[in-house]
């Protein structure tokens, strides 16, 4: 059955080969179970994120082993869960309060819907090819610095001034010390390709946590929000009650009375989402061989609707935008080719949903060296930049990876990245370069500025 469903015998594999790949693969990625309820936690109920996260990626990664048979895995993705909470829901929503979150889960659903339709009509690659590639080299990078900066800002290594408005933290605090630990850890392991090293330096991170919290180096101060580091058990399946504070916590009243502010905010996603899941999906695919000579890649389609039926799911269940994730080329490196390696993967998200105590227990200053290190490999995308070759180019790229971060919002990176593209462009008599796709979502990123002065005024 399994050879007939994978075709196991024709990618030159076998099933021992495939398992040893998707626990490598799941190891690999297990710290975004750590990592989004962390996030997501801040604007919404955390046992109820971390179900609908392992349910949503457990669905999206069998259908991607399953329909598109491919060794991808899938979750909620960084960079976007970091949108939906901080820029979102504290900054962009601030004035809902706890509220803020139905609004960002109703522009997810609409994007996995919208997602599925374009994938289902070959729409999506259209998309990705009119959108310069400067701009999207220059939108990654950006992201790495926003997702650095929030590790950064997690386990207080940078806190607020009023002086400099940024300013280094306080070495004398456990969390800052043990943050840098952490990431030395990853990197060092990552240097001898370790498998697993993230989640290690996270788990590593965590036990010296605990260590300092009995020796009294970390002190527990629950109305101050600092809490016990230590897990009230190991196997839970209490959780499932937080599922009733996320799923189907809709807002679409307000997405219709804010058409303009809405529109920006999806697009916002579903940007994000189409650079990460075209690079993730292409770049592990060529490390399985899987490409055709012409660089293209089989079967497409299943690739991109996997990614969006796995969007529109953790939207209803209460969890931000699922992709494809790059950790993905840790189990292909183990000889990964088939969506035998997806589907055990999905099988350990399962498993995982009965450890929630533990998972939910690990603090932000564990995750936080996760969320530097993966926006060092995010931003490794700026060496692709050309700043010489065309002005628009390079305002263009430039713009994101200076605005995501200094801002606190990847969607004002990429208005302004879009914006100043477009306008460059046509001021230096190349409009014939702007695709219908930049301009169509020119003008919905203009009509959002054109809101801001009016708000502002």
């Amino acid at each position: 059955m399994l050879e007939k469903t994978f075709k196991l015998k024709e990618h030159g594999t076998n099933v021992k080969t495939e398992v040893i790949a998707g626990i490598t693969t799941f190891l690999a990625m297990a710290y975004i179970l750590a990592v989004n309820p962390n996030i997501l936690g801040t604007v919404m109920n955390q046992d109820g994120v971390f179900i609908a996260t392992c349910l949503a990626s457990a669905v999206a990664t069998f259908v991607m082993g399953l329909w598109a048979n491919y060794p991808i895995v899938l979750s909620a993705g960084l960079g976007l869960n970091a949108y939906f909470a901080y820029t979102v829901c504290l900054t962009e929503l601030s004035d809902m309060g706890a509220n803020a979150f139905t609004v960002a889960l109703t522009a997810v659903f609409v994007e996995g819907v919208i997602f599925i339709v374009i994938s289902a009509f070959k729409v999506r690659e259209q998309i990705i090819n009119g959108i310069p590639q400067n701009v999207k080299y220059g939108i990654t990078a950006g992201i790495g610095l926003f997702i650095a900066f929030i590790g950064l800002k997690g386990a207080n290594v940078t806190v607020a001034s009023d002086s400099t408005l940024v300013d280094l933290g306080d070495f004398s605090r456990p969390d800052v010390v043990l943050c840098m630990i952490g990431l030395l850890i990853i990197v060092v392991l990552s240097h001898y390709h370790v498998k697993g090293s993230v989640l290690i330096g996270i788990i590593t991170t965590w036990i010296l946590g605990i260590i300092a919290e009995k020796i009294g180096w970390y002190v527990v101060d629950v109305e101050a929000g600092v809490y016990s580091l230590i897990p009230s058990g190991v196997v839970s399946v209490s959780s499932f009650s937080g599922l009733k504070e996320t799923a189907f916590h809709f807002n679409f009243a307000w997405a219709g009375e804010h058409l303009i502010q809405f529109i920006a905010i999806l697009f916002s996603f579903l940007f994000v989402d189409l650079f990460d899941t075209v690079g993730t999906v292409v770049g592990v695919a060529d490390k399985a061989k899987l490409l055709r000579e012409d660089g293209t890649l089989p079967r497409v389609g299943r690739v991109f609707m996997a990614d969006a039926v796995g969007t529109v799911l953790g939207s209803c269940l209460g969890t931000s935008t699922v992709t494809s994730f790059v950790e993905s080329s840790a189990g292909v490196a183990e000889g990964g080719k088939t969506g035998l390696t997806a589907c055990v993967s999905g099988l350990l998200f399962i498993v995982a949903l009965l450890f929630s105590p533990v998972f939910l227990a690990i603090p932000s200053f564990a995750t936080s060296p996760a969320l530097i290190y993966v926006g060092m490999l995010m931003l490794t995308s700026i060496t692709k930049i050309n700043f010489e070759a065309d002005a628009a180019d390079a305002i263009g790229a430039y713009l994101a990876v200076l605005i995501m971060p200094l801002t606190y919002s990847i969607s004002n990176g990429i208005m302004f990245a879009v914006v100043s593209w477009v306008i460059v462009k046509v001021c230096t008599k190349k409009a014939k370069d702007v695709s219908p796709v930049m301009w169509v979502v020119f003008v919905l990123f203009a009509l959002r500025i054109a809101s801001l002065v009016t708000n502002f005024s």
